[in-house]
């Protein structure tokens, strides 16, 4: 089993910045990637960032230039350093893991932490 905990959500202002952390623990062998997707109000959940074992990056068009993911593999931890904050930044924001189980690329997911950005 895989468990990811994250933090580092709450509620800041406009053009703020934020830092979120999720460590993982478990069975985290053959990882495929680590990342954050968020879910705003009445949306589906998208992708924000994601980062693979090689550390390759990837993000949404929406926060490129203002968010950084980044890892420190020592603490199995991911973090989203999230700068120039907006209010459509507005949502929970999940953990993922992929990692191959098998055959199969599994998906696992935090229990989300929420970013609120003001106007």
């Amino acid at each position: 089993q895989v468990q990811l905990v994250e933090s580092g959500g709450g509620l800041v202002q406009a053009g703020g910045s934020l830092r979120l952390s999720c460590a993982a623990s478990g069975s985290i062998f053959r990882l495929n990637s680590m990342g954050w997707y968020r879910q705003g109000p009445g949306k589906q959940r998208d992708l924000v960032a994601r980062i693979t074992s090689g550390g390759l990056t990837d993000y949404a068009d929406s926060v490129k230039g203002r968010f950084t993911i980044s890892r420190d593999n020592a603490k199995n931890t991911v973090y989203l350093q999230m700068n120039s904050l907006k209010p459509e930044d507005t949502a929970v924001y999940y953990c993922n893991l992929n990692r191959q189980l098998f055959a199969n690329n599994m998906d696992y997911w935090g229990k989300g932490t929420p970013v609120t950005v003001s106007s």
